[in-house]
């Protein structure tokens, strides 16, 4: 597998860790501070994906290493608020 791979399911992987744990921190009660917690949380796990990611890319070519910081983003994106809304949806549906 090459380096660009790992760092995409790198950054898929960690966006569903983030999605359950946002998916667990929110709860009905709190839901009017939801965007700022969902927006810090995301970076500071993008941020962490992205230190990971540069340790990983050290042996790769300069033209693959401009990439290290967008491969895998939109991934990371989408599969966050995906097991952000089941987790959520998991655990506050039956209490309602």
């Amino acid at each position: 597998m090459d380096h660009l791979d790992k760092i995409y399911y790198m950054r898929a992987f960690l966006g569903v860790i983030c999605g359950i744990i946002l998916g667990f921190l929110f709860n009905p009660s709190n839901s009017s501070s939801a965007i700022g917690i969902i927006f810090t949380v995301g970076l500071i796990f993008y941020i962490i994906s992205y230190v990971i990611a540069k340790k990983m890319g050290l042996r790769l070519k300069t033209e693959d290493r401009k990439k290290i910081s967008t491969n895998g983003i939109f991934p990371f994106m989408f599969l966050l608020v995906m097991f952000m809304i089941v987790t959520y949806t998991g655990l506050y549906t039956a209490s309602h």
